[in-house]
């Protein structure tokens, strides 16, 4: 069945959001469409209708196709650990944790999954958009190759190559990638597109012309800077707010190994609240209303970094100050006494002694907890929907007052005084009542914000603008 390939001349120039775009164009043609990545390397990952975890863009590319997110649309998800081993995650579940080097041996026998779960999707829909990763032009990782040429090549989809402008040298990108893959490679390229365009577009004509005479290519378009890129889910925790505006305070600590920082989104989209993700260094201010501790692929050691930047101390004086605190999954695990780890899960085996905020205790177990969930917070009342997505069990005084009630059981824990949270739900300030509800009782001013429905007008608006700007109708009609 027809598909198209969008490749991107290096990280962050735009592909996912590119991909979102055209799936929602495809569908509002018609079209049943699905989006499919081969391999993706994020900490932010979504728990699917199957039962797995992918990547959280391709869950939002699911949702601009109008389809349940499922384990095939990322059959293999890499998630760091530390700067040289990650876990993987191979059709929704965990197969492996590695170190760099011994990934790119394995590759070459993720292949075969890869082009199962391609043939599946391809199978159940009219059209497969799929997403690269990183850049064509990394040709030292090409014999091994599952992520760009090497999928595009094995599967015979069609590529179109993304440029990122706002970045410089486009033309250096966009040429010197046909200037260093093999010619093979380059022959699976239909035709180029210029992203994230500043001011008149007409003001590139020389140097796209320059492009399509240097390569041969056909040029699909320049896209200009999407202005509403903000209210769609972050898949780099780098594009998330960092401050400003004005409200109820609310801190987030950026953990080195941040995970599941979508969380965070709907705060960022709410008028009565200002939203700041604090950076190594950064002090947490002393105006905070809510400190987040959100969560971790590494809860050990980004323990040790909240430790190293001196936010022990900060959260200290913010709880002395009457201050309120909430942590989330790995997050929620640090403000306990205690994590262990006796058989080395997340890291060398030990313990580490925790923030001490709850009266809980964390163990790291084997079991990943994958699980779509809604019940009832137990301080609002108001209904909640999230899912889980964690190893490590908690026990200790502090659940018996727990944070939410999950088909009845209880779930997360809170101190005494119900000023100190902890949960392992994510995505639960998607839920509109609860997270009302839940900020009116820090003092934010009343709002009507919906945000599925946010989200919902930000895809579409986007699909607008790459009707405006870019040949959809080509590119559609492109894929084979």
């Amino acid at each position: 069945m027809p598909a198209l390939m969008i490749q991107g001349t290096g990280s962050n120039v735009g592909k996912s959001m590119l991909v979102a775009g055209l799936c929602r164009a495809a569908r509002r043609r018609g079209l049943s469409v699905a989006p499919f990545k081969p391999q993706n390397m994020s900490n932010n990952a979504a728990v699917t209708a199957d039962g797995g975890e992918i990547g959280r863009a391709q869950a939002l590319q699911a949702r601009a196709c109008g389809i349940a997110p499922l384990v095939d649309m990322n059959p293999v998800l890499l998630k760091p650990e530390s700067e040289t081993g990650c876990q993987v995650i191979v059709q929704g579940r965990l197969a492996a944790t590695v170190r760099a080097g011994e990934y790119s041996a394995l590759k070459t026998s993720l292949l075969p999954r890869v082009l199962d779960s391609f043939r599946r999707l391809s199978a159940a829909h009219d059209l497969v958009i799929v997403e690269g990763a990183g850049s064509p032009a990394e040709v030292n990782l090409r014999p091994r190759d599952i992520a760009n040429m090497g999928f595009a090549c094995a599967a015979g989809v069609p590529v179109v190559l993304a440029g990122d402008i706002d970045r410089g040298g486009v033309i250096a990108q966009i040429v010197g990638t046909q200037a260093v893959i093999d010619p093979e490679d380059a022959a699976m390229i239909s035709g180029f597109l210029v992203n994230k365009f500043r001011g008149d577009p007409r003001l590139f004509d020389d140097g796209y012309r320059l492009i399509e005479s240097r390569t041969g290519w056909r040029g699909y378009g320049v896209l200009p800077w999407f202005p509403l890129a903000h209210l769609l889910p972050a898949e780099d925790a780098l594009d998330l707010p960092t401050g400003g505006g004005e409200g109820l305070h609310v801190v987030a600590l950026g953990f080195s190994r941040i995970a599941n920082f979508d969380d965070l989104d709907p705060l960022a989209a709410e008028p009565g609240v200002r939203l700041t993700l604090l950076r190594a260094g950064q002090p947490i201010p002393g105006d905070a209303a809510l400190v987040i501790l959100p969560g971790s692929k590494s809860t050990r050691a980004d323990l040790a970094f909240l430790r190293a930047q001196g936010w022990d101390i900060d959260l200290a004086a913010h709880v002395r100050r009457g201050g309120h605190v909430l942590g989330l999954c790995g997050g929620f695990q640090m403000l306990g006494r205690v994590i262990r780890d006796p058989a080395g899960i997340e890291g060398p085996a030990g313990e580490t002694p925790g923030l001490g905020l709850l009266e809980l205790a964390t163990e790291m177990t084997a079991d990943k907890r994958l699980a779509l969930v809604e019940g009832t917070h137990t301080a609002t009342g108001q209904p909640i929907r999230g899912y889980e997505i964690h190893l490590g069990r908690s026990t200790g005084p502090d659940c018996a007052r727990p944070f939410a009630l999950i088909g009845g059981q209880p779930e997360g824990a809170t101190s005494a005084d119900g000023r100190i949270m902890g949960s392992y739900l994510h995505g639960a300030f998607a839920s509109d009542d609860f997270r009302r509800a839940f900020l009116s009782r820090l003092g934010a001013a009343p709002s009507r914000l919906d945000y599925d429905a946010g989200v919902e007008q930000a895809l579409d608006a986007l699909a607008d603008h790459l009707e405006a700007h870019l040949d959809v109708g080509g590119l559609l009609a492109m894929a084979r």
